[in-house]
């Protein structure tokens, strides 16, 4: 199953795998597809022992790394990591913050004594840039990607200096051109069914949109994708591969509490919600006590990015060290896939099922054209 992007980067199937766990992606590239870490949540120290252990588990094989820089944010145009804290950390209202503990008290999770999460994750181009740099010295990332707005011009440059390959997420025909006329080499078409930040706009409308508006720049579709039927619905309407992310939370590779893994195979796919009430811009998750309260007109109202995330990254850790605790007030980004997620498979099994599933769909559709070319 070979298109461009899969022939360029030198994988046997085009499925690429967003996740937050090496495990996931080391399994996901060793069975043919596209490994892709999410470094958001590391440190750059953290972020190379990271891709170095997926080093030494992959082989000669190809996988990448997603970062965020988003279009705007608070702070924008501050590159000093330092000075950019102090000024959002003094623009974090006290109500805010004291809201955010009061939803997690009320809900019984415990505070954490032992150690703090440090304030400003890497949703800035000040703390994506050395994630960026960590990423360049491993030879095996063959592909960074932006998950929210273009990246910087000079960003794009180093990229390519590096002979890597740049793609970054849309949600919008518009933000698709704006990565086009960048220099973006492959645009990622995020319909609003997917996990985590996503726009307005359905998959089924989005995906030819985009592809038509970059043509030839290749495109990905992502959005709610988790069957190789909708694997080759992409296909059909000229997307070079799949993008995607939520079914890689409840596989055996995946570093998730059982919890948090039961509360997904419990939901539907109307149990989620775009809500700004953890990161700042909306981002889909399982709807619960934490996103309501978030909505009542009578609360503060979520912040800016990164200003919200200064006030709930104490939450999200939380979460972690708690996780039989904090279901009702966690957070737990995921997409309307999260319907057909019921239990744990192997990812090299998710991938392969895919596969087949995708093939099969496209010989019923062949069939159904030759009947047709007979009568």
């Amino acid at each position: 199953m070979q298109t461009q992007i899969a022939a360029d980067l030198g994988i046997e199937f085009p499925i690429f795998a967003f996740t937050h766990c090496r495990d996931v992606v080391a399994a996901v590239s060793n069975a043919g597809g596209f490994g892709v870490l999410g470094a958001v949540g590391f440190s750059p120290e953290q972020l190379d022992v990271e891709l170095s252990w997926i080093d030494e588990h992959v082989g000669d094989r190809p996988y990448g790394v997603d970062v965020v820089i988003p279009g705007k944010y608070e702070g924008m145009g501050e590159l000093d990591p330092a000075k950019l804290e102090a000024d959002l950390v003094a623009m974090v209202p006290d109500d805010t913050r004291a809201f955010a503990r009061k939803l997690y008290a009320d809900a019984g999770v415990p505070e954490i004594t032992d150690a703090q999460p440090p304030a400003l994750i890497g949703w800035t181009e000040a703390t994506a840039r050395p994630l960026i740099d960590v990423a360049l010295d491993h030879n095996r990332v063959r592909l960074i990607a932006n998950a929210l707005g273009t990246p910087p011009a000079e960003i794009i440059d180093e990229i390519h200096r590096a002979d890597r390959k740049v793609a970054a997420l849309c949600g919008s025909a518009y933000q698709a051109c704006h990565h086009r006329d960048a220099g973006v080499d492959i645009v990622i078409a995020q319909g609003t069914e997917g996990g985590g930040h996503t726009g307005e706009i359905g998959s089924m409308v989005l995906w030819p949109e985009v592809i038509d508006a970059v043509a030839p720049v290749p495109v990905l579709a992502a959005g709610g994708i988790g069957t190789g039927r909708q694997m080759a619905a992409a296909l059909a309407m000229g997307a070079q591969g799949v993008w995607t992310g939520s079914l890689w939370l409840t596989v055996e590779e995946a570093d998730v509490p059982t919890q948090q893994m039961q509360a997904l195979f419990d939901a539907g796919s109307r149990d989620t919600v775009r809500s700004r009430s953890f990161t700042g811009k909306p981002c889909r998750m399982l709807r619960n006590d934490w996103t309501y309260a978030w909505e009542s007109p009578d609360n503060p109202k979520p912040l800016g990015m990164p200003l919200q995330f200064m006030v709930t990254g104490e939450m999200v850790a939380r979460h972690h060290r708690y996780p039989d605790r904090s279901q009702s007030v966690g957070f737990n980004p995921v997409g309307q896939i999260v319907g057909r997620m019921d239990k744990v498979r192997k990812s090299r099994d998710v991938i392969y099922d895919m596969v087949r599933d995708c093939i099969e769909a496209t010989e019923r559709l062949k069939g159904l054209l030759e009947v047709g070319g007979t009568d």
